[in-house]
């Protein structure tokens, strides 16, 4: 890590600055598992207090106690209803683990794959889009050159370090990080601790 540390803060002086201040580099990865990606999608557009109870419930809700596919598909819609998630978010976890069963995904090989071979098919499941796709490349399969360009906070960040007038848009998010290949990853990750906000799925 030392290698991509001493190459975005040779390359960006915005950066090395950022990077000064928020100290040593220390994400926080999970497994690269089918219920890490269930988490995502409970975790959409929730806050993080919300998402990790109705988490905590749909985990507790399967039979065997443990987030699997066939648990999830075990558990009737109108339960987890209940559990508090709304019904596009059952369809979509329950796709996910329908082709998972059918062994669509392969979680056990997505890290043999390339970026744009897991973007393809990640996102080929109803309710999984390129940001979802985004934060399983970083936090689970700890890809190192990731860049969120759509990211809200990643967009707000650079916004605010470079003082530009209005948010960036994601094209011009990736044309300002041209020179952070290929540590695009640690550079997101200092960008939403600049914001003070715990970045993760």
């Amino acid at each position: 890590m030392e290698a991509a540390i001493r190459h975005l803060k040779t390359r960006d002086p915005r950066l090395r600055v950022l990077i000064e201040r928020v100290g040593p580099y220390s994400i926080e990865f999970r497994e690269p598992t089918f219920a890490t990606l269930v988490r995502s999608i409970v975790f959409q557009q929730l806050s993080g207090k919300v998402a990790r109870v109705i988490y905590g419930r749909l985990e507790s809700a399967t039979p065997d106690g443990a987030l699997t596919p066939k648990g999830v598909l075990r558990l009737r819609p109108e339960r987890m209803r209940r559990l508090g998630l709304s019904r596009q978010k059952i369809a979509y976890i329950r796709d996910l683990a329908r082709q998972t069963v059918k062994g669509k995904i392969v979680f056990e090989g997505l890290g043999a794959l390339e970026d744009q071979q897991v973007i393809e098919l990640l996102t080929a499941v109803k309710g999984i889009g390129i940001w979802t796709a985004h934060m399983f490349l970083i936090f689970a399969l700890r890809r190192h050159n990731v860049l969120p360009s759509g990211d809200l906070g990643i967009r707000s960040a650079i916004r605010k370090i470079y003082g530009l007038p209005e948010l960036p848009k994601p094209r011009e998010v990736e044309e300002l990080a041209l020179s952070w290949h290929p540590y695009c990853t640690v550079a997101s990750w200092y960008l939403w601790r600049s914001l003070d906000g715990q970045a993760g799925i």
